[in-house]
């Protein structure tokens, strides 16, 4: 959809673009083309769209795909994309909030792929809550620069930190596209970015996962302090150093040094000895 396209249908039905809600629509369809060619779909895919607002990525999903589940909690934007997908059998449109709803459900039990350009305030959950679902095969999202770079960021990168550590326990993620600001209404202050998520063979269980994230909440609460300061809380200091000793973690670094895969020896280790976290 062109700028103008966009800009008619929000005046006809007296819609604007919350901030609040991080709505930003696309108006550039050659930065539709490229992220469906980029996202590397086949003919029979079915696709998850969180978040489709007027639905410019949508139409682009709807012509290289079998068909698409498009989910939007702003009922405005759900009456418009009626009529921006009418005659369109290869759409449905669901009216509902992704991060409460069973996405599994939504797709038919799956497989399906999810592709979004998803509301900036609440991507991160969003990821999280798309991950839990075995129907969901992978992720293809845009979000705020920073915010992609900090998701795909391992140690050492300055935008390392506990929401890195949090994903790379449960997937892989990996920034391919750049989205300059100017192809969206209103402009943003930033640059997005397209950001390619695949869940881990490996990924622990929703238990496990919960713990290994409260471990890294913990391990991250202070980033200045080091890692000897932020885990005593868990236990008396002299069982977090024989942990730290079995496993080769030197607890006066800080935890911006310990990648995914330290802390899930960490976590495992501090279990073998009872400590709750």
């Amino acid at each position: 959809m062109t700028p103008r396209e966009v800009r008619r249908l929000l005046a006809e039905r007296g819609l604007a673009p919350r901030k609040s809600s991080g709505q930003n629509f696309v108006v550039d369809p050659n930065t539709v083309r490229r992220i469906v060619e980029a996202a590397g779909l086949h003919p029979d895919d079915t696709v998850l769209e969180i978040g489709p607002g007027l639905g410019s990525l949508t139409l682009g999903l709807a012509d290289a795909v079998r068909r698409v589940v498009a989910v939007e909690i702003d009922a405005g934007l759900v009456q418009a994309l009626g009529e921006v997908l009418e005659g369109r059998d290869d759409v449905e449109v669901v009216h509902a909030d992704a991060l409460r709803a069973d996405l599994g459900a939504l797709v038919g039990g799956g497989p399906a792929r999810l592709v979004a350009n998803l509301p900036y305030n609440v991507a991160t959950p969003l990821i999280v809550h798309a991950l839990e679902d075995p129907a969901i095969d992978d992720l293809f999202v845009m979000v705020q620069r920073e915010v992609g770079e900090r998701w795909a960021a391992t140690p050492g990168h300055p935008l390392y930190a506990g929401i890195s550590a949090k994903l790379a326990t449960i997937a892989v993620a990996e920034v391919t596209l750049t989205i300059p600001r100017t192809v969206f209404h209103p402009v943003p202050n930033v640059d997005s970015v397209m950001v390619r998520i695949v869940r881990r063979d490996d990924a622990p269980t929703r238990v496990a996962r919960e713990r290994r994230f409260r471990l890294i909440e913990t391990a991250f609460r202070q980033r200045r302090k080091t890692l000897r300061n932020n885990l005593r809380s868990l236990a008396a200091l002299d069982v977090i150093e024989a942990v730290a000793e079995d496993v080769g973690i030197d607890l006066t670094a800080r935890a911006e040094t310990l990648s995914a895969a330290d802390l899930a020896r960490l976590d495992t280790a501090l279990e073998a000895r009872g400590v709750e976290v």
